[in-house]
């Protein structure tokens, strides 16, 4: 699985808050890359909740 943040972000902190393993904000979300194995449905749901679709997974 591969999650980037696009510019669009906006550092709401929703994705933070859902998946705090994979995701932390400051001025833009970041993607903790070593965590996305075994967090994978936090990551989806973090991308569903994201309010500017900034959350890309492939």
């Amino acid at each position: 699985m591969k999650v980037t943040v696009n510019d669009s972000c906006i550092a709401c902190g929703a994705c933070e808050s859902v998946c705090d393993a994979v995701f932390s904000v400051d001025d833009k979300a970041k993607v903790n890359t070593a965590s996305i194995s075994g967090n994978e449905d936090c990551v989806k749901e973090a991308a569903d909740c994201c309010p500017v679709n900034a959350i890309e997974v492939e």
